[in-house]
């Protein structure tokens, strides 16, 4: 009886989805998501499970290497606060955003470029007239006079236009990492003229490097490799009827351009920033030196739509 009672045990669980081996884990686990409802949920997911567990038979972590894994997705979310977004960090110097925004940006048409929106950027930018200055104080640097047209893949001009930039200081710093400058310093938001054209006035931006004293640093560190991005402003460009567009223009002296730590230098977007010796500003009447910065942008026509700013 009790040899009867056995083999109908193991004939039953010779039925049952269970683990056998290191193989078996994957469909028993794609079976038990099988019912999601959402169809692109239950897509995603299908995906993320299977290339995460052909992720981990490639690389065979031990148990301690996969604890350490997990203490560092945790310490990610620990370091992530009002002023900081280690998280999007973590996916800028892994190169998955500039991935993402490079497969949902294509330059057909002549669309201007994306670049990755960054950890920094925050919502309710200043409101500018054309030719204002974003400089809210004593900012040390040489000014920057920034200017361009903004238009639609059919070469129209977009009249109201709304460009939203911001950028680090000549240090390196943007207004949320240094107490000595305003709040929303050298941020600004404004409306393109009748002709599509914009134009204000900054300061030269510096590169600068991303945050290092979270768990971000520490991988840099672990595969020597440098921090600093590319002297850059960021542009938030839109209008209603066309596809919002998150970029970034880059000094063309850089000399890091190759080796950005977040990838984000897109080969169209490497503007030329011109330092002039000689003469008057072309608006504001400043005395030289200063530099110009000349940049069109091209939106492609869509649904108008804003990120999320990552922080406060």
């Amino acid at each position: 009886m009790e040899t009867i009672e056995l083999e109908g045990k193991a004939a039953l669980a010779g039925k049952l989805s269970l683990i056998d081996d290191e193989q078996s884990v994957t469909p028993v686990v794609m079976a038990a998501m099988a019912n999601t409802e959402n169809p692109r949920l239950r897509t995603v997911m299908a995906a993320l499970v299977r290339h995460l567990h052909d992720f981990l038979r490639e690389v065979r972590p031990t148990d301690e290497e996969f604890e350490l894994g997990l203490e560092f997705i945790a310490a990610l979310g620990h370091a992530t606060h009002a002023t900081n977004n280690e998280v999007v960090l973590a996916a800028d110097v892994l190169g998955l955003s500039t991935l993402v925004t490079t497969m949902n940006n294509s330059t057909r048409d002549g669309r201007t470029p994306g670049a990755l929106l960054g950890p920094f950027y925050r919502d309710n930018a200043p409101r500018y007239d054309c030719g204002d200055c974003v400089v809210q104080d004593d900012t040390p640097g040489l000014p920057l006079f920034v200017s361009g047209t903004v238009r639609g893949t059919d070469g129209t001009p977009l009249a109201g236009a709304t460009i939203s930039v911001w950028q680090a200081s000549p240090v390196g710093l943007y207004d949320n990492q240094d107490p000595n400058q305003p709040d929303r310093n050298l941020r600004g938001c404004f409306q393109a003229r009748m002709d599509g054209g914009y134009h204000f006035r900054t300061v030269r931006p510096a590169g600068y490097p991303v945050p290092t004293d979270g768990p971000v640093g520490k991988l840099l560190d672990a595969q020597q490799r440098h921090p600093y991005r590319p002297a850059h402003i960021h542009f938030i460009v839109s209008a209603p009827g066309y596809r919002t567009l998150v970029t970034q223009v880059f000094a063309d002296d850089s000399d890091i351009l190759e080796s950005d730590v977040t990838f984000g230098v897109h080969r169209q977007l490497v503007g030329t920033f011109h330092r002039v010796e000689q003469g008057r500003s072309p608006w504001g009447n400043l005395p030289a030196p200063f530099y110009t910065l000349a940049f069109d942008f091209t939106l492609e026509p869509g649904v108008q739509t804003f990120p999320k700013p990552p922080i406060d």
